[in-house]
């Protein structure tokens, strides 16, 4: 269980620091008189910092590193 928590670990810390951040599109409403609606798309992005990705990596080889020093 330990290792595919560290390779999961390591997975998401390299789409981390390849994508830096990721992005969705809200669709908000400006105004509705009656049954005309206006309303516009908005993209937002969240950035994800180089060091989380790092983070994630380090956590996952730590946890290959424990996994295989554990007989």
């Amino acid at each position: 269980m330990i290792k595919i928590a560290g390779i999961v670990l390591i997975v998401l810390g390299i789409l981390a620091l390849v994508y830096q951040g990721f992005g969705y599109k809200e669709t908000k409403q400006d105004a509705q008189i009656g049954s005309l609606t206006i309303q516009h798309k908005e993209t937002e992005t969240i950035p994800l910092p180089p060091m989380v990705g790092a983070v994630f990596i380090v956590a996952g080889a730590a946890a290959l590193f424990i996994n295989g020093h554990k007989a």
